[in-house]
């Protein structure tokens, strides 16, 4: 059988199991069995495949149509500029979440040297790509979970960043190292009751702890707003991801812990996404 015959019957079975994206996770999961990229699949179309790679490949769509998120399957997602290493520790990174790079990035230019803590750091994955972009910047990352804190570091020797950066494991309200000139999170937002309706490849595969934001929603949010408080410096910058609907709430909760609100940044989507404040 040859590639694009088998694309097809990958694109054929995903269709059925109503993949959205049936061709092109057909085509990522062949290119992973293939250590091959996507050009070179359109390329050697006609190319016929070994059967171990053929078993190889159905075994990857099978585990795609019962909804587990490509990214999981091949490992791998791309954020900012860089790839990273994904596993179902941590949570996928998302596009929206880029966001909080672009802002860091708009405050700092290349000029500034600063420590800068991310709370609840997961694959490291913001952490690393503010890194990659300021090489003055000093970094820590903190996260509940060790098995989070292992994609982390692992990540951190992928992009050779090992020795600008520490991880603790850590819950917020614990941690009591430093003080620091920029804060960053995107701590869990999603109403409890919620969850239960979020898309199946999210609620089923993605780590529930790094989602689930309590009763209300701000649960995660307040503890991280309350913590910075303490962590930052005097002027020093915090950067939130938030949920679309939680801007109002989320500006009262910085006000009252002594924030100045300097914007609101919207996603790609034109939603509201990430709130930039100052510690006065």
């Amino acid at each position: 059988m040859n590639i694009q015959t088998l694309l097809n019957k990958g694109f054929k079975l995903l269709s059925n199991s109503s993949i959205s994206t049936a061709m092109l996770d057909s085509e990522i999961l062949l290119s992973k069995v293939l250590k091959k990229n996507k050009e070179y699949l359109i390329l050697n179309y006609k190319e016929n495949l070994q059967q171990e790679n053929i078993d190889l490949f159905y075994n990857l769509v099978a585990r795609r149509k019962k909804k587990e998120p490509i990214a999981y399957i091949v490992q791998r997602k791309e954020f900012w500029k860089e790839d990273f290493y994904i596993d179902k520790d941590v949570l996928i990174p998302r596009p929206d979440t880029e966001i909080l790079v672009q802002e860091v990035l708009k405050l700092f230019d290349k000029s500034f040297k600063l420590k800068f803590l991310d709370i609840g750091t997961g694959s490291g994955c913001i952490l690393l790509s503010i890194l990659k972009e300021r090489r003055n910047f000093l970094g820590t990352g903190i996260d509940i979970s060790k098995k989070a804190l292992n994609v982390a570091r692992f990540n951190a020797k992928l992009h050779q960043l090992s020795n600008r950066v520490k991880f603790f494991n850590s819950d917020v309200d614990k941690f009591l190292i430093g003080k620091y000139d920029l804060i960053v999170s995107n701590p869990p937002y999603v109403k409890n009751k919620n969850l239960g309706y979020l898309e199946k490849d999210v609620v089923n595969y993605e780590p529930k702890m790094a989602l689930d934001g309590g009763k209300t929603g701000f649960s995660k949010i307040s503890r991280v707003i309350c913590r910075a408080s303490d962590l930052i410096k005097k002027n020093g910058k915090l950067i939130l991801e938030i949920g679309f609907d939680q801007k109002n709430k989320v500006i009262e909760i910085l006000k009252k812990n002594k924030f100045y609100i300097d914007r609101v940044a919207k996603d790609y989507a034109k939603k509201d996404r990430c709130i930039v404040s100052t510690k006065l």
